[in-house]
């Protein structure tokens, strides 16, 4: 393919005075483990997933990766975090994973016996990683603050953390003030309550039955009533039905 001389020229004119570092020379804060047991070829796996990525993204990813390796480059990555804040100053939340790369390190070699009286060898890869920090250039800074105004996270970031460090000691604070109280609400409730109460009340206004003298007419009106029901002649024939018996007896008796 044939590249046009504009096109070289425009990468002599952007290499240009530009300073290029070896991998192992990049400025920065780093952090080294050495003979780490496994191959380079699976560290650079994971090492590629967190290359140019802010150290609290590159955390994140770690943290979901399924190998084992990603929890060994997750300390290494703490590690260099912490050297650039407490030994350069740097601001952890302007940090990014400027480099990051897995070396070749001693082959160990074993010969397991095998049938016939061969041995095979068994190579155990080891590595040493490294990971660089520094600090992000203005334009990463702030495409990453836009993001995080746009999505509204209030716990990213150092003020994140300064705000969940303010809730708990709020909330240490109060639980404290509650145990000072100690609930020795020791109180001897020993109310005797002499509840003699004699109730000698006279009851002046209590309302006396008064006695109501029913006239003839009511009194006629209520026998009449009362003569009118079954029951009543029923009663009134028994009675004259009595009566006439008591009479026919006392006739037997004379005679």
């Amino acid at each position: 393919m044939a590249v046009s001389n504009k096109a070289i020229a425009g990468v002599r004119e952007t290499r240009k005075g530009a300073t290029i570092h070896k991998t192992n020379e990049r400025p920065g804060t780093r952090a080294q483990v050495r003979y780490v047991r496994v191959s380079a070829y699976k560290a650079r796996e994971v090492l590629d997933l967190i290359r140019g990525k802010h150290v609290d993204e590159a955390d994140e990813i770690l943290q979901f990766v399924e190998r084992d390796i990603a929890i060994i480059i997750r300390k290494a990555l703490a590690s260099a975090v912490a050297n650039a804040s407490n030994n350069d100053g740097q601001d952890p939340e302007a940090l990014y994973v400027t480099a990051c790369y897995a070396d070749e390190g001693p082959t160990l070699k074993r010969w397991p016996p095998r049938a016939r009286g061969r041995a095979t060898r068994i190579r155990k890869r080891t590595c040493h990683i490294t990971i660089i920090v520094s600090r992000g250039t203005a334009e990463q800074l702030r495409i990453r603050n836009e993001r995080i105004a746009r999505s509204g996270r209030s716990g990213a970031g150092v003020a994140g953390r300064a705000s969940r460090r303010a809730r708990v000691a709020k909330s240490q604070a109060a639980t404290e003030h509650t145990h000072d109280h100690d609930h020795d609400h020791d109180h001897d409730h020993d109310h005797e309550h002499d509840h003699d109460h004699e109730h000698d009340h006279d009851h002046d206004d209590a309302v006396e039955p008064t006695e109501v003298e029913a006239t003839d007419a009511e009194i006629s009106e209520v026998e009449e009533a009362a003569e009118a029901t079954p029951e009543a002649e029923a009663a009134a024939e028994a009675t004259e039905s009595g009566d006439d018996a008591v009479a026919e007896t006392d006739e037997k008796d004379e005679d």
